[in-house]
C-alpha cells in the first residue's frame, strides 16, 4: 500500500508551518500500548531528518501492572532540536496520552500552553476511576492551561484496520501507529522510513503489516484532514561534522566499545552474564557477534557469570561481566578474587534505583561507593563513568585498555538513563584508534618466571597465558609471594596490599586531566558532575549563563583514581556544587579526599536530574550566600 492510500484520505485543509528551534515530546500509555515502539520509530524518523536528539524511555517498575493503572504507565520522551542538545528535556511541549492513567502520571510535566493529545475513547468511567479521577478532566476543563485536542484514536484505528480482518483486541493494538502517524504529520517527519520499517518488520504476516500501515496512514491523514490543528511544526536539521552517524543507546555503545577494545588488544572477548534489568541488552547485543571473536555465556546466576569471566581472563581473553546494583553486590567476592589474582576484568554496572530490588526500571547513581569500597579487605578497583550514551563506547574501550594494561578489575558505571537513552553517534574509524598492548609474557626470563614480578612503570604483574611452555604457574585467592607461593607472612601481605593500591593509583598517570569549561575564566562557582548528570549540568549552565550567572562546569569520567589535577581545580573555585542522582556519594568522597566543603545537590526520584531545578538551586544558594555576608 502506498502512502496516502488509507481509508481516511486527506481533505486538503491548509495549515501554516511554524519552524521551531527545539521541541520536547512524550508518548504515554499503558505498558501494552506500544509506547516504546512508537517512540523508537519517531526517534528514527527524527534522526533521518537530521535533528540532534536525546531520548528518555520510561518503563513501569511493576511486571504486568493492572491495565489502566498509574503503575502500569509506560512512556517515551524525545527532545529534538536544530542545535546540539544534551538532555531529553524538562518540560514537555507535547504530551500524547493514550488513557487517563497516562494523563494523570504525566500532566505535571507539560509546559503551560503545551499541546495535550488524548485518546478520548479510553476516557471511560471505569478507566477514569482506575486513574483516580472523579470526573473526566477532558470534559470538566481541568487542563485549561494547555491546548487540549481530543482524538477518538481507538475508534479511528479500528475503522482503518477493518479490511484486514483482525479482531477488535488485535485491531486496537495498532493505535500506537495511529499516534505515530499523527505525530509524524504534526512535526513534519519523513514518513517513508516508517512505512519501510513496518513493511519489513511484519513481512511474514500481511494482515498485521497492512493493519499497522493503515493505522499509521490514518493518523497521518487525520492530521492532514482535520481542522483542529491550525499549525504544524518543522525543526530544521542540526549542523554536524561530516561523517557517518547512527542512532545509538548506551547499552549498544557499551557492547560495541567492548568489542573494539578486545580487537585493539588482539584478544578474544568473553562475556559471562546473568540477565538483569537494565543491563541485559548488552548480553543480547554481544550474543549476535560470534563472527567477531565474541563468546557469550548466559550463566545460571550472577556469581557464575563473574566467575566465568575471571576464568576467561586467566586464559588470555578480555573477561567481561554485566549487571546492575543487586548483581554487583553478589559479584563482590569474586571481584575481590580478581583483585588478588591481578587479572584483567571489566564489570559493567548499569545502575538502577535500589536498595535490594528497588525500582528495576528507574535510574539512579547509587552504586558509586559500592563500586569503590564494596569488597572486603583492601580491594582497589578502577571506576569509570561515561557521561552520554555515545560516551559509553569510548569508556568501554578505555575500560578494556586499563584492565589489560594494569591487570586489574575495572568497573564501568553506566545507569538506566544512559543505557536506554539514545543520541546520534559519529561512527569512529577503528584504524585510527590506538592499539592496546596486553604485554603477555611469552618467554622464560633468565632469572626465572615470577608471576607477581612487575612492570616498573605500571606495576602490572607479568602475566602468562596458561599452557605457555616454561611459564607454568598457579594463582588463587590466598596471599602470594612474587613466585606465587602461598604466604601468611605479615611483611609479604603488607607489601602486596600496598603495591596493588599503588598500581591502581598509577592509572592516573595515563588518564587525561579534568577539563573545566569556564569561557570567561572568571567563574567562582563550579558545577562538578559525574556520569549521566552531564546533560543536566550542561543545560543548567546554559540557562544560568543566559541569565547572567557566571558558572563553570566539569565532568568526572574517571572516578577512581581521580584525575591528577582535580585538587588544583577544586582550589580554584569558591563554591563547588556536586549534583548526583543519589544522596551525595561523590560529594562525600571529595570532602574526604580533598577537604573541600562542596555543596551537594541530590535527587533520588528514579528520573534524571532536572536542569531547571539545578539552575534554581544554584541561584537560591548564591542569593543565600550573598545575604549572609
Amino acid at each position: 500500500m502506498r502512502f496516502g492510500e488509507s481509508p481516511h484520505q486527506p481533505k486538503g485543509v491548509c495549515v501554516r508551518t511554524e519552524h521551531l528551534e527545539r521541541v520536547v515530546i512524550r508518548f504515554a500509555g499503558d505498558s501494552g500500548d506500544g509506547m516504546q515502539l512508537l517512540g523508537t520509530r519517531f526517534t528514527a524518523e527524527t534522526a533521518l531528518a537530521g535533528n540532534d536528539l536525546n531520548t528518555l524511555p520510561n518503563y513501569p517498575a511493576e511486571i504486568r501492572a493492572p491495565l489502566g493503572s498509574i503503575g502500569g504507565v509506560s512512556s517515551f520522551q524525545i527532545h529534538l532540536a536544530n542545535r546540539d542538545i544534551t538532555t531529553p528535556g524538562d518540560k514537555l511541549d507535547l504530551l500524547v496520552a493514550m488513557n487517563p492513567a497516562a494523563l494523570k502520571a504525566n500532566i505535571a510535566d507539560l509546559a503551560r500552553g503545551g499541546i495535550l493529545i488524548a485518546d478520548t475513547d479510553e476516557f471511560t468511567t471505569r478507566n477514569l476511576t482506575k486513574a483516580g479521577y472523579e470526573t473526566d478532566p477532558l470534559a470538566d476543563g481541568s487542563p485549561d492551561d494547555f491546548q487540549v485536542i481530543g482524538v477518538n484514536m481507538t475508534a479511528l484505528t479500528v475503522a482503518a484496520v477493518e479490511p484486514f480482518g483482525l479482531g477488535r483486541k488485535d485491531a486496537q493494538r495498532s493505535k500506537n501507529m495511529f499516534g505515530l502517524g499523527l505525530a509524524t504529520w504534526l512535526y513534519s517527519r519523513p514518513p517513508e522510513s516508517t512505512e519501510a520499517f513496518l513493511s519489513q518488520k511484519f513481512a511474514k504476516n500481511e494482515s498485521v503489516m497492512g493493519a499497522n500501515l493503515a493505522a499509521f496512514h490514518a493518523g497521518y491523514d487525520y492530521g492532514e484532514a482535520t481542522e483542529v490543528f491550525a499549525v504544524r511544526y518543522a525543526i530544521d536539521p542540526a549542523p554536524m561534522q561530516p561523517g557517518t552517524y547512527r542512532q545509538i543507546n548506551g547499552n549498544r555503545a557499551t557492547a560495541f566499545g567492548l568489542m573494539v577494545g578486545a580487537h585493539l588488544a588482539g584478544v578474544p572477548l568473553f562475556l559471562g552474564s546473568y540477565p538483569i534489568t537494565p543491563a541485559t541488552d548488552i548480553l543480547h547485543e554481544l550474543s549476535k557477534r560470534k563472527g567477531y571473536g565474541v563468546t557469550t555465556f548466559q550463566a545460571e546466576d550472577e556469581i557464575a557469570g563473574v566467575g566465568s569471566a575471571i576464568g576467561a581472563s586467566y586464559g588470555g581473553a578480555l573477561g567481561v561481566t554485566t549487571t546492575s546494583g543487586p548483581g554487583l553486590s553478589l559479584k563482590s567476592e569474586a571481584i575481590g578474587l580478581a583483585v588478588m589474582l591481578e587479572l584483567p576484568l571489566v564489570v559493567v554496572d548499569v545502575q538502577r534505583a535500589g536498595p535490594s530490588t528497588g525500582m528495576p526500571t528507574k535510574t539512579e547513581q547509587g552504586d558509586l561507593l559500592q563500586a569503590i569500597y564494596g569488597r572486603h579487605g583492601e580491594s582497589p578497583a578502577v571506576v569509570l563513568a561515561p557521561v552520554t550514551p555515545a560516551d559509553c563506547f569510548d569508556m568501554a574501550v578505555e575500560a578494556a585498555r586499563i584492565a589489560l594494561t594494569y591487570r586489574t578489575p575495572v568497573i564501568l558505571l553506566t545507569d538506566s538513563y544512559l543505557s536506554n537513552g539514545a543520541e546520534p553517534w559519529k561512527v569512529p574509524d577503528i584504524t585510527t584508534l590506538p592499539t592496546i598492548d596486553p604485554n603477555f609474557t611469552t618467554e622464560v626470563p633468565e632469572s626465572g618466571y615470577l608471576p607477581y614480578a612487575r612492570d616498573p612503570e605500571t606495576l602490572a604483574r607479568y602475566m602468562a597465558i596458561p599452557g605457555t611452555p616454561g611459564l607454568e604457574h598457579r594463582v588463587g585467592g590466598l596471599e602470594k609471594t612474587l613466585a606465587s607461593q602461598i604466604s601468611t607472612d605479615p611483611a609479604v601481605h603488607e607489601e602486596m596490599v600496598r603495591v596493588r593500591a599503588d598500581k591502581v593509583a598509577r592509572v592516573a598517570d595515563t588518564i587525561p586531566d579534568l577539563v573545566v569549561h569556564d569561557p570567561t575564566g572568571e567563574a567562582t562557582i563550579l558545577l562538578l558532575g559525574w556520569g549521566s548528570t552531564y546533560g543536566p549540568v550542561d543545560a543548567a549552565y546554559q540557562r544560568l549563563s543566559r541569565e547572567g550567572v557566571n558558572v563553570a562546569t566539569a565532568m568526572l569520567r574517571y572516578v577512581n583514581p581521580m584525575p591528577a589535577n582535580l585538587g588544583e581545580v577544586l582550589a580554584r573555585f569558591d563554591t563547588v556544587v556536586v549534583p548526583e542522582v543519589n544522596l551525595g556519594q561523590l560529594a562525600t568522597l571529595i570532602r574526604a579526599r580533598y577537604l573541600k566543603d562542596v555543596v551537594s545537590f541530590t535527587h533520588t526520584g528514579g528520573q534524571p536530574i532536572s536542569s531547571i531545578e539545578l539552575k534554581e538551586f544554584v541561584q537560591d544558594y548564591l542569593k543565600t550566600k550573598e545575604a549572609s555576608k
